[in-house]
């Protein structure tokens, strides 16, 4: 095997930095909001339904263009995408935090998504694409490593910018994050094709309606009521227009996202575990980070640092995580990593009281904080690796995607919960809704291990001769 020259080293150098920290990017902004939630509120105004499309119009817009985005770059060019994804995230960072209200703050977010859904697809493409194969899985693992702990160190960061500046702060950090990264794209990134690309607008359009209208049900079925006309119709449509997208994907040609690749067990059993891990983890985040505040008294900053056991516990257990998974494999560790994550979701529900002491939720934190950091390593590498490097593309999106529809589908799901079950009125009231909520979150993560256990031990995708065409297409070798 030839040794990487150091020109070759340095590229793959610079592609790691540049795609960890735009993919930090992207995903910081998934939770950031949550500590500063009851500061938006003081200030902008809105209830329980407007707080949670605070998060969810990015959440929803990231997780329904990520596969068109992917597209858009192996058609145009990843490069030149990517800075695009990143220029318009940039912006909305900026227009977020320029806000007069919480209608416009919910557009800018919406805004966001829309540039992180193009940029954050092809992090991974073009990291792939720069780093020789010996070295892959050790930067897919960093990557993954680094874009976790985004996701679970944003309530820290959101709580530490609220207090010491303003929630707007958590928006303006982007900016200049954002310039820095824009023209050493520029420089250092190199631009790639896959040839043949084809967009697929009528596959955006079913899975773009049918989630939002899905959504937009479950936000608003207690406050309009569940029976009510745009509530059902939410639902009933919604679930037409995704039937449809996956119809589509099994009958079109050229679909966004193949349904044929749900047949390998191994893209099967990662992806939906993802989901089901983003479905309840983000929602007992949203109303964790509240709970320390709104029922507890903490200030931002206090909340961020009192779910550090959970939070920052990634940061050590994930290369660990990544070291065991070339040994044992990926599915163990991912799998144990989501029990883990799930048992700490119920033991915090156990003890989720008005007056529960820190002591009495530590064990829950730091559990929840080793299973995501076990998940997330090995996830990114698994995903990669159960389809054929043509298809890594549209692997990568829709993961991404899977992610962040849980996401979206968690505030949702289980901000239902929490309003048929409690409210904001009192610290009572607030915990009456937060317990079933974390039970429902726990119940999730846990039906996400028993998927994860569908990925096979050892799979190897493999080209095999296609009927009719000759193309190629992918099996899995089990050893």
């Amino acid at each position: 095997m030839p040794t990487p020259s150091r020109s070759d080293r340095s590229t793959a150098t610079w592609a790691l930095v540049i795609t960890s920290v735009a993919g930090f990017m992207a995903a910081l902004d998934n939770l950031v909001v949550t500590t500063a939630l009851p500061s938006i509120r003081e200030d902008l105004g809105g209830g329980l339904e407007d707080l949670e499309w605070t998060v969810s119009a990015y959440t929803l817009t990231f997780a329904v263009l990520l596969m068109l985005g992917a597209a858009l770059g192996d058609r145009f060019g990843r490069r030149r995408l990517f800075m695009a994804g990143l220029a318009i995230f940039t912006g909305a960072s900026a227009a977020a935090a320029l806000a007069p209200g919480i209608d416009a703050l919910v557009a800018a977010r919406a805004l966001q998504g829309v540039g992180a859904a193009v940029m954050m697809p092809l992090t991974l493409t073009l990291l792939v694409t720069a780093v020789p194969p010996a070295r892959r899985g050790a930067a897919l693992g960093m990557f993954g490593a680094v874009t976790g702990l985004a996701v679970a160190g944003g309530p820290l960061i959101g709580g530490s910018l609220t207090e010491h500046l303003s929630w707007q702060w958590i928006f303006w950090l982007n900016v200049p994050i954002g310039l820095v990264l824009l023209p050493l794209a520029r420089l250092r990134l190199n631009e790639s094709y896959a040839p043949g690309a084809r967009l697929d607008v009528p596959g955006t359009l079913l899975v773009s309606g049918g989630l939002f209208g899905i959504v937009y049900a479950l936000v608003n079925g207690q406050s309009d009521g569940w029976t009510s006309t745009p509530v059902l119709t939410g639902l009933v449509l919604g679930s037409a227009l995704l039937g449809g997208f996956v119809h589509h994907g099994f009958r079109n040609k050229n679909p966004m996202l193949p349904m044929r690749l749900f047949r390998n067990r191994a893209f099967f059993g990662i992806n939906i575990a993802s989901l089901l891990m983003f479905l309840g983890m983000f929602g007992s985040i949203f109303l964790l980070s509240q709970f320390l505040q709104t029922v507890l008294g903490h200030s931002p900053t206090e909340a961020g640092l009192r779910m550090l056991p959970w939070t920052g516990m990634p940061l050590i257990v994930a290369p660990l995580a990544g070291y065991l998974s070339d040994r044992v494999g990926g599915r163990p560790v991912v799998a144990a990593g989501l029990a883990l994550q799930a048992i700490g979701l119920a033991w915090y529900a156990a003890v989720l009281g008005p007056d529960v002491s820190y002591a009495a939720q530590l064990p829950a934190l730091v559990l929840s904080g080793i299973g995501m950091g076990l998940y997330f390593a090995p996830a990114a590498s698994l995903v990669m690796s159960s389809v054929r490097p043509a298809e890594q593309g549209i692997a990568s999106g829709a993961n991404n995607a899977l992610r962040e529809v849980g996401g979206a589908l968690g505030i949702a799901v289980l901000g239902a919960v929490f309003a048929a079950r409690g409210g904001y009125e009192s610290a009572d009231a607030f915990t009456d809704g937060a317990v079933p909520a974390l039970w429902a979150g726990a119940a999730v993560v846990a039906l996400a291990a028993a998927v994860a256990l569908l990925i096979p031990s050892r799979a190897v995708p493999v080209p095999a001769a296609g009927a009719g065409s000759g193309a190629a297409r992918t099996e899995l070798v089990h050893h």
